[in-house]
């Protein structure tokens, strides 16, 4: 139970640190590409109608995991992310667990993520194909946690 309320806590703080950053770092758009924009769709919707949310990703490594699970993201994931138009805000460890990847992304809206998250990236048969061949000596992974968050009408970062 300790360990439990200790996580969540270190999950919140590390959370509060990421959105007390600059805001004018978050604040900017990326470029879509094209295939990326097709998949969104128009871009002028408003925040009333089709609000950005994000998506805070707690990855648990396999003991012995964590350097693979880094090497994966770092040489794989954030390019077909990028390919399939999901927006990378960040990516941190924590000192407290260091087997821990918190990671946070960005999606013109809620359905957007299901397009370009779920039947997107998550069957990308390339992709897929990289978790495999990183995952051919056991999972990189013994949890994979996720909060999806919609930014309030006074948050700087939307």
């Amino acid at each position: 139970m300790l360990f439990s309320i200790s996580r969540l806590v270190t999950q919140r703080a590390l959370l509060l640190a990421m959105l007390a950053a600059p805001a004018a770092a978050f604040a900017q758009e990326p470029q879509e590409s094209a295939p990326a924009a097709a998949i969104a769709g128009p871009s002028d919707t408003t925040p009333e109608t089709s609000p950005r949310v994000f998506e805070l990703r707690v990855y648990t490594a396999a003991p012995g995991k964590m350097e693979s699970l880094n090497r994966r993201f770092r040489d794989h994931t954030l390019k077909f992310f990028e390919k399939h138009g999901i927006t990378s805000i960040g990516y941190w460890t924590s000192e407290a667990e260091p087997n821990r990847l918190y990671y946070l992304v960005a999606y013109p809206d809620r359905a957007s993520r299901e397009q370009r998250l779920v039947k997107g990236v998550a069957k990308d048969r390339d992709f897929l194909q990289v978790v495999a061949d990183s995952e051919k000596d056991g999972k990189l992974t013994v949890e994979i946690e996720s909060v999806i968050l919609n930014p309030t009408d006074y948050s700087p970062m939307k």
